[in-house]
């Protein structure tokens, strides 16, 4: 149980530091994921408001940074935390 709980505090102190590094509109990306256990391109547009080319530019680079899973092609893409 101390290893599960000392893993666990290294990851919590690990994505601190990833998310003090990213655009406020990642975490908002990251946010919603984790609330609602996935997002799509079409609820980031909704919640942001910010166009789809800037929120493709943000997705690709929380799935290059390992932060989210992308599932699905074309219109039926999706994400979620890794």
């Amino acid at each position: 149980m101390q290893t599960q709980a000392a893993r666990l505090s290294k990851k919590v102190e690990r994505e601190k530091i990833v998310l003090a590094a990213v655009p406020e509109l990642q975490l908002r990306i990251v946010e919603f994921a984790r609330e609602h256990g996935r997002v799509t391109i079409g609820e980031a547009i909704r919640l942001s408001g910010a166009s789809r080319n800037t929120l493709k530019q943000h997705f690709r680079a929380l799935v290059e940074t390992g932060t989210l899973n992308r599932h699905g092609g074309g219109r039926e893409v999706w994400y979620d935390l890794r």
